[in-house]
């Protein structure tokens, strides 16, 4: 596995969708995927927001399809409070942003905080002291597409 540290991301072209769902949370995440990416000399990544974590499996589809993109990451955060409703969510969001991943061969990260409590989304998204989602997912965008990249398709020899 690559140094994180030492990942070369000035090649790899990235789209970032985020959900508006949660924004308190979201900004914060992709203000920790923004800086991953500038530290790791990727360059401008495109921003494009959804209204929530389940609209973003069809977003990453599209992005991936595209041809536009190396990489996909996608940022939510779904919480729980005092309903269930929230496993839906992210139990959708999860298979769908992996559907997107698997069709395209794009990678397609799951950034999507699954928390009880804001508190707990708020620490997840850079608290102080805390690493921040969004971060941890452009890195792990990055070294998948340079991984892919460096993979041959050997059906076609």
């Amino acid at each position: 596995m690559a140094d994180k540290d030492h990942l070369d991301g000035s090649s790899v072209r990235l789209a970032i969708a985020v959900a508006r769902f949660n924004e308190h949370v979201t900004s914060r995440l992709l203000a920790g995927a923004e800086e991953a990416a500038r530290r790791l000399g990727c360059p401008g990544p495109a921003v494009f927001w959804v209204s929530g974590a389940f609209e973003l499996p069809v977003a990453a589809k599209r992005l991936a399809a595209s041809g536009r993109y190396d990489a996909v990451v996608c940022l939510g955060a779904v919480i729980r409070h005092e309903t269930d409703h929230y496993l839906h969510i992210a139990t959708q969001a999860a298979a769908g942003i992996q559907r997107a991943a698997l069709d395209t061969g794009v990678p397609c990260m799951f950034g999507v905080l699954t928390c009880d409590t804001d508190e707990q989304a708020l620490a997840r998204a850079g608290g102080p002291g805390e690493r921040n989602a969004g971060e941890d997912a452009v890195e792990a965008a990055i070294e998948t597409a340079l991984l892919l990249r460096g993979i041959s398709d050997t059906s076609r020899a």
